[in-house]
């Protein structure tokens, strides 16, 4: 069949024939693809008209046109073909946004990269009802528009473009309370396209760790919340500023891999590494890390990805902890799998993190409490450890064919603990060892917008965890 793409640059060239009778004045590109078919339209019939009368006027009198008109049409003819010439090329851009993950980025994040040239925009936002079942602890029932997400990128040339996210969070600034909200870039890079094996990124990064890290948009993930195990053990969203490369090995396997700067010890506490990132706010860089990450799709597997990542580096950023000057070397290591099969789709990830001078650092804490007792002391773990599973299946197909919308129950196992292994000297902390059970289902009417529902079973193996409904929605553009 041919494609509308081939059908419009044939009837480029048929408009081109038919305005030849236009004065030159009167030729004006067509400013949408729309305008481009009416034209085509109002003008196949003129062709049909103009080749029968063209006939005839041969027949009758072979030199009955002027010669004067020859050199009109031939200019006319050179100014149009520049103009099919043009439309050609701008052809290539899709008439509609295709949202498609490119080089390790969420669908929207992606747009960028379809452009011929200059500024692109898109984004995402979710909101979310939570109701508390039980009211254990001190969880109370919040409505909150949790994100709302801009991403800005420009294509400056064909090797070369730049994106970015800026989000703000809980629908305000915060008035300088973090938990209130904030504004923040996630992330704001460079790239420099050299080679498909081998390509450059320097900026704000973020880390190429899990799956919710890189691709958070809402609609690509099962649930209200993102899953807690790259929350805690992964600290998503944790972005550095870095430099590094990333490609395509073979047509099945991927790379990414960055040299950035250190995460801050200082910050590490009972519930993992997270306070430790530097998200590009005058990050302290004293030491530095590195992160890399693998994913391979089999063509002879449709659908299937299977990957891991690593980060390893110094936290210890010169700084004095408990009398020392400890180097706190952090590993973090994840493997994940996915896999996609018709309305099918399963997802399963695994991670495991050491720290070293946990000790230490647990020391300094102790000591930070005793001379201010409104700073809770810590516990860091010497180990963690996250993994979980989730299923979901799109049951819309079995009740309408050929439907565009998506319907899909999903369930998600999950188990975590931040202190998997307490320092020499400490005590564990059991109120860190979660499991967690949850249901739902979410409904897209179109590909660009979700709605969530979802209930979550949260246990600790010591303390209270009240379970929570939550209700919702999201969107990309």
């Amino acid at each position: 069949m041919i494609s509308k793409r081939k059908i419009l640059l044939r009837g480029s060239a048929l408009a081109v024939l038919a305005a030849l009778n236009a004065p030159v004045e009167a030729l004006q590109k067509p400013q949408t693809m729309d305008e481009m078919w009416k034209i085509i339209e109002a003008q196949q019939k003129q062709i049909d008209e103009m080749k029968a009368a063209m006939a005839d006027a041969t027949k009758s009198q072979p030199a009955a046109a002027p010669q004067g008109n020859v050199k009109t049409l031939e200019r006319k003819t050179d100014i149009l073909s520049q103009e099919v010439e043009k439309l050609r090329t701008n052809l290539v851009i899709p008439e509609e946004p295709k949202y498609k993950s490119a080089y390790g980025l969420g669908p929207a994040a992606s747009k960028v990269y379809q452009v011929g040239k200059g500024l692109s925009i898109g984004g995402y936002g979710e909101a979310i009802y939570q109701a508390n079942v039980g009211e254990k602890g001190n969880n109370k029932d919040n409505a909150d528009l949790e994100r709302m997400v801009m991403y800005l990128g420009y294509k400056f040339n064909d090797r070369i473009l730049f994106n970015s996210e800026i989000e703000y969070e809980h629908a305000t600034t915060g008035e300088g309370s973090e938990q209130k909200g904030e504004a923040s870039v996630e992330f704001a890079a460079l790239d420099f396209f050299m080679h498909k094996m081998a390509n450059v990124r320097a900026g704000l990064v973020l880390m190429p760790m899990g799956f919710i890290n890189q691709i958070h948009e809402p609609p690509f993930f099962f649930g209200n919340h993102r899953p807690e195990v790259e929350q805690r053990i992964i600290p998503s969203t944790w972005r550095e500023v870095g430099l590094g490369l990333f490609g395509q090995l073979t047509p099945e396997l991927a790379y990414t891999a960055y040299a950035v700067n250190g995460l801050d010890a200082a910050g590490f506490s009972s519930d993992g590494i997270s306070e430790g990132r530097g998200g590009g706010s005058q990050a302290k860089a004293e030491n530095f890390g590195f992160v890399g990450r693998f994913d391979y799709t089999p063509k002879a597997l449709p659908g299937l990805m299977v990957g891991g990542s690593a980060f390893i580096g110094k936290s210890g950023q010169n700084q004095t902890f408990a009398g020392q000057q400890p180097d706190v070397f952090t590993q973090l290591y994840e493997g994940h799998l996915q896999w996609k099969y018709r309305g099918l789709e399963f997802r399963t990830l695994g991670s495991w993190g050491h720290i070293g001078n946990a000790d230490l650092l647990s020391q300094q804490s102790q000591i930070n409490h005793m001379e201010n007792p409104d700073v809770a002391a810590q516990i860091i773990g010497a180990e963690n450890f996250g993994w979980y599973a989730e299923v979901g299946y799109d049951v819309l197909p079995w009740l309408f064919t050929d439907t565009t919308q998506y319907l899909a129950p999903f369930v998600r196992y999950e188990r975590l603990d931040t202190i998997a292994k307490a320092p020499n000297g400490f005590p564990d902390d059991p109120t860190k060892d979660w499991q967690i059970y949850q249901a739902g289902i979410q409904y897209k009417p179109i590909p660009n917008v979700v709605i969530k529902a979802d209930y979550r079973n949260r246990v600790a193996k010591q303390g209270p965890l009240s379970d929570d409904f939550n209700l919702g929605f999201g969107f990309i553009f």
